[in-house]
């Protein structure tokens, strides 16, 4: 794997962590499976085409989008989110788009809320949900859920800093890894706040927060059956797409999209102007930087970004990875991810 995105070699459906087919026979007549509802998520790095896939397939299975994406929930931050535009959303009722003023901040237990409740009321009208984008903590509340745990205890956290201020940051690592080595696995020895965390949640509960994360996901399992399908690219396909697309940005008018949410009176601070391309164009209109400079740092932050998405989308297995250039064309891929999801969703 060359690029640190997964590559695979050209077929009609690349592999997946079980093949839909062999899927639906372990599961025919199983009514634990049966019974539950499905939920289908369409996931990727940005760029990449998910918003037209997601629309082809929300229209042949006949369904709705839910969007997991933490900046198209904006208004009036359409050019640099790449929200669906009106004529999309015409084609497709688009759900948790295009509803929060800029001057918000909207969090992820917000989203889970909403979400869910389209969830049942596209279940109740006899249909599958399809979540569609590339915001990877939003989709993991909808897979795992969320755990919010026991409120902080002040003097608990003090009493960690000062064993983290008078014996290393490392003092913590080596605690947490006494009480629980899943969580010490997974958090950077340099991650004081969720080292102190996860420290904080023993000690409260008397469990560690990995166990109380496995048990909220259990009880999300067995509510809904997840399927997913991520498209995804090699590494210099999709630089060329971002690239193409901050283009695209720059000649639709981002920079007066950011000098106009700043007269509305939207901060620069405000978690929605912290998006790649506003914070950008932000520095340009406060000659900090050049327009030219800006543009390259927009790229640059993007590229990281997609490199980031992957990263998350590889832990999770259930994805069924399509490669996009695996196929001659956009019908093909669509019909490559329509066939897919439509043998998962016979099972």
């Amino acid at each position: 794997m060359k690029s640190g995105l997964r590559e695979y070699r050209k077929s009609s459906i690349p592999p997946s962590p079980q093949s839909p087919q062999r899927e639906k026979e372990h599961h025919q007549g199983d009514p634990e499976i049966s019974n539950k509802k499905t939920i289908l998520f369409l996931v990727g790095p940005t760029a990449i085409g998910k918003t037209e896939c997601g629309i082809r397939l929300a229209q042949n299975i006949n369904t709705e989008i839910i969007s997991a994406d933490s900046m198209q929930v904006y208004q009036e931050m359409d050019i640099g989110t790449s929200k669906p535009t009106p004529h999309e959303r015409s084609l497709v009722r688009h759900h948790l788009v295009d509803f929060v003023h800029p001057s918000e901040s909207y969090s992820v237990g917000r989203y889970q809320k909403d979400a869910d409740a389209v969830i049942r009321q596209l279940h109740d009208a006899g249909k599958v949900p399809l979540v569609v984008g590339g915001t990877g903590l939003y989709v993991r509340v909808l897979t795992h859920g969320l755990f919010e745990g026991p409120e902080a205890d002040p003097g608990l956290r003090k009493r960690l800093k000062d064993l983290a201020l008078n014996h290393g940051p490392n003092a913590l690592y080596e605690k947490l890894k006494q009480v629980d080595t899943e969580s010490a696995k997974r958090i950077h020895p340099n991650d004081e706040r969720r080292l102190i965390r996860a420290i904080e949640v023993h000690e409260i509960t008397g469990k560690t927060i990995s166990a109380l994360q496995g048990e909220q996901k259990a009880l999300r399992e067995e509510q809904y059956r997840i399927v997913m399908i991520g498209l995804t690219t090699s590494r210099n396909r999709l630089y060329a797409k971002i690239e193409n697309r901050v283009d695209k940005m720059m000649e639709m008018g981002l920079v007066n999209e950011v000098e106009k949410l700043l007269k509305m009176g939207v901060s620069e601070d405000s978690v929605s102007m912290q998006g790649l391309g506003y914070k950008e164009i932000i520095a340009y209109l406060k000659k900090k930087t050049t327009i030219e400079d800006a543009v390259n740092i927009l790229k640059q932050e993007t590229r990281h970004f997609a490199k980031h998405q992957m990263t998350w989308f590889k832990a999770e297995p259930r994805i069924y990875w399509l490669e996009i250039s695996a196929y001659p064309g956009l019908d093909k891929l669509h019909e490559a991810v329509i066939g897919l999801a439509e043998k998962n969703l016979e099972i």
